[in-house]
C-alpha cells in the first residue's frame, strides 16, 4: 500500500489526536467505576482486541500480511511497539494522581518529542533516517512549550522526580511504539502491524494487572456501553499512526496528534455538561502546536545542503 500525501496523513493524525482526548475520557471514566485503573486498560485492550478479530474474519490483507509474518525477515524487536502503548497507558494511573494531569502531560509530550527526534535520525521507522536540523529540533521544542502553555491553571501536585521522569519514559515509549508498528506496517501491511501491537499490548496489560492483583475479586463492571469504546478509539489511532510515520516520521505524527489531542480537549469542554468551556491557554497550544508541527516540516535548500541528505537504501529510498 502506498503512503497517504503528506498533508492527508497529517490530517488522518490529527483526527487521532481528537479520538485520543475522547479514548483518555472514556477509560478514566471506566477506571473510576470499577475502582481499579488498570481494569479500564484492559477492558480497552480486550476491546480492541476483539476488533482486530473481526477484522481477522472480514479483511483478507490482515490474514495475509500476519501469514507474512514468517517470511518478512524482520528482527525480533520490531515485533515489541505494543509494548511502548502498554506503557503509556500503564503509567498514568500510577502517576497522574501524584503529579496532576499537566505536570504528567508535559513530561510525556517532552519524551515523545525527544524520542521522536532520536528514533527519526536513527532511522528506526519506515520513513528512513531523518537529519537532525535546526527546524525539527525548533519544532520539538515549540510543541512541548505549546503543551505547557496548554496546561495553565491546571493545578499541580508532588513533583516527584521519579514520577516526572517515568512520565518521559512514557513520551519516549510512545515514539519507539510508533517507529516499531512503522516498520511492521511496512513489511507486512497496516492491518498486519495493527493486530501485532494489540497482541502484544494487551499480553503486557493482562499481565501486570495480574500481578497487581486486579483480578483478586469479582470487579464492578458498568452497565452503559459507551464506556467500552475506548478500544474502538484505539484501534483508530493506532492505525492512524501508522499512516503518519510512514508519510511524515515519527516527530511529527507525535506533533500531529498532540495538536488534535489538544483540539478535542476543547470540543470536550465545549460538549460535556459539566465542561469548563473554551479554556484560552488550551485553544492557544493546539494553534501553537500546528504551528510546531510546520516549523518541524521545513525544508532548507541550496548549495550547501549536506549531501548525507541524499543517501539511498539499497532499494533506492531517500534517507534524509
Amino acid at each position: 500500500m502506498r503512503p497517504l500525501p503528506l498533508p492527508a496523513a497529517l490530517a488522518v493524525v490529527v483526527l487521532a489526536g481528537v479520538a485520543s482526548a475522547a479514548q483518555g475520557v472514556v477509560n478514566a471514566e471506566l477506571g473510576a467505576r470499577t475502582d481499579a485503573p488498570v481494569l479500564g486498560a484492559v477492558a480497552n485492550n480486550v476491546v480492541g482486541c476483539l476488533v482486530v478479530l473481526v477484522g481477522l474474519a472480514v479483511v483478507p490483507s490482515m490474514r495475509t500480511g500476519l501469514a507474512a509474518l514468517r517470511r518478512a525477515g524482520l528482527p525480533w524487536w520490531s515485533y515489541l511497539g505494543g509494548v511502548g502503548g502498554a506503557v503509556v497507558v500503564l503509567t498514568a494511573p500510577v502517576v497522574v494522581p501524584v503529579l496532576g494531569v499537566a505536570v504528567f502531560t508535559i513530561a510525556q509530550v517532552a519524551g515523545g518529542s525527544l524520542g521522536g527526534l532520536a528514533v527519526d535520525r536513527a532511522g528506526l521507522a519506515a520513513a528512513g533516517r531523518l537529519r537532525l536540523t535546526a527546524p525539527r529540533v525548533a519544532g520539538a521544542l515549540l510543541g512541548i512549550g505549546a503543551v505547557a502553555l496548554a496546561q495553565l491553571g491546571r493545578p499541580v501536585g508532588d513533583l516527584a522526580i521519579g514520577l516526572v521522569l517515568l512520565s518521559v519514559v512514557g513520551g519516549l515509549a510512545v515514539a519507539f511504539q510508533s517507529a516499531l508498528n512503522g516498520r511492521v506496517a511496512a513489511g507486512v501491511g497496516p492491518a498486519a502491524g495493527l493486530a501485532v501491537n494489540f497482541v502484544v499490548s494487551t499480553s503486557v496489560i493482562g499481565a501486570v494487572a495480574l500481578l497487581a492483583g486486579a483480578f483478586a475479586g469479582p470487579p464492578r463492571w458498568p452497565t452503559e456501553w459507551w464506556l467500552y469504546t475506548g478500544g474502538l478509539f484505539g484501534v483508530g489511532i493506532v492505525l492512524a499512526l501508522l499512516v503518519g510515520v510512514r508519510a511524515a516520521g515519527v516527530l511529527r505524527t507525535g506533533l500531529a496528534l498532540v495538536a488534535g489531542q489538544l483540539g478535542g480537549a476543547l470540543l470536550l469542554d465545549l460538549a460535556l455538561p459539566d465542561g469548563p468551556g473554551v479554556r484560552l491557554p488550551v485553544l492557544a497550544g493546539a494553534v501553537l502546536t500546528l504551528l510546531a508541527l510546520l516549523v518541524a516540516g521545513v525544508r532548507r535548500r541550496g548549495p550547501a545542503r549536506v549531501a548525507a541528505e541524499r543517501e539511498r537504501e539499497p532499494d533506492g529510498r531517500l534517507v534524509g
